[in-house]
């Protein structure tokens, strides 16, 4: 495996060029710096997102191609959409952040382990206290049954992570999300890395370069606000 780069703690946030990310394992960019507000802006300004595992230092991900979902793409089957409306579920924005991402965080049935480090929550936690981190929530009465989170930068949406306690809640709160994004004019969605549940929602992959081109246009710095 080639070298990556190794960040530092001091100065200004600096990232190296993303065209730099190794093929193996895919994306790869650097290690190390921290997980300041500061630093993760501009990590998801350059198209950069923190991946690691405890005990690891913070790794930095920038992969090619990238999965992304365009909310005019959404595809919600017609047998999701009668779930959906018969569930019980309410959506909320922005109610319960600390929640969701803890309940991300949690071990799913099939794993052991978390990459959702305490470091990693309360750097999101700090995100969501300056209006840049979001979280979208199915509630079944006051039990609080998926959700997910992510970062918000002018018109493109981050997604983070998602998490369900119940059949379709995660599915409830990303139509939800799309239904948000369309109200706010967010033209993508970033998904980071292909999966098949995506897929089957209506996610597609992308080159770098496009994906880059769209945080050129739309990913502008701008003033946090809650989402109601």
């Amino acid at each position: 495996m080639s070298p990556i780069h190794w960040l530092s703690r001091d100065g200004a946030p600096w990232f190296p060029p993303v065209s730099e990310a190794l093929r193996e394992p895919e994306g790869l960019l650097a290690a190390g710096g921290d997980l300041t507000a500061e630093r993760l802006i501009a990590a998801y300004e350059r198209g950069i997102f923190p991946w690691y595992a405890p005990g690891q230092p913070v790794l930095w991900w920038s992969p090619d191609p990238r999965a992304v979902l365009y909310p005019e793409e959404l595809r919600v089957s017609r047998s999701l959409s009668k779930r959906a409306r018969n569930s019980g579920l309410i959506t909320r924005l922005d109610t319960a952040f600390d929640a969701v991402i803890r309940a991300c965080a949690a071990p799913r049935s099939s794993d052991t382990g978390t990459w959702l480090t305490d470091e990693m929550i309360a750097a999101y936690e700090q995100l969501h206290a300056m209006g840049y981190a979001h979280s979208v929530e199915a509630w079944s009465g006051a039990e609080l049954a998926g959700g997910l989170y992510g970062v918000c930068l002018g018109r493109v949406f981050f997604g983070e992570s998602m998490f369900s306690r119940k059949a379709d809640a995660s599915k409830i709160a990303l139509i939800r999300l799309v239904s948000e994004c369309r109200r706010r004019g967010i033209v993508l969605i970033d998904c980071q890395l292909a999966s098949a549940h995506l897929q089957r929602l209506g996610s597609r992959s992308i080159s770098r370069e496009a994906f880059l081109a769209t945080l050129k246009e739309h990913c502008r710095p701008h003033r946090g606000e809650h989402w109601e």
